[in-house]
């Protein structure tokens, strides 16, 4: 899968948002950018993420509607493998270790972490 870069991935973020496919003006009410992105701007990255299999579109009238076929958690999975590959090789304790940064640590934070490592036993 490839890495979208960090325009698509807000196109994306703004599409998963919705539970239902969308239209390109639904994706714009999404996107946080000041000044607004155009819509020939928003277009041109769905095509781009069309292109690459991220979503698929279908007429209905003179509307695209847009549809997510990768899941948001199926990208998410994938990126942070990638990083915890390439930033950490690969990683869990240089991983954690880098979000620590010598600051303390709560009992809360550390309890939630264990019970997370509990479900792999």
């Amino acid at each position: 899968m490839k890495r979208l870069p960090d325009s698509e991935l807000e196109v994306m973020m703004a599409i998963w948002s919705y539970d239902e496919p969308v239209t390109r003006m639904e994706i714009e009410e999404k996107l946080n950018r000041e000044p607004k992105v155009s819509a020939t701007t928003v277009l041109s990255f769905l095509s781009r993420l069309e292109e690459k299999g991220f979503v698929s579109v279908k007429k209905e009238g003179k509307t695209n509607i847009y549809c997510a076929r990768i899941s948001k958690k199926e990208y998410l999975g994938e990126e942070s493998k990638s990083i915890l590959n390439r930033m950490y090789g690969s990683s869990l304790k240089n991983f954690v270790t880098a979000f620590y940064d010598g600051k303390q640590v709560s009992k809360d934070e550390i309890q939630e972490l264990q019970d997370f490592l509990d479900t792999f036993k």
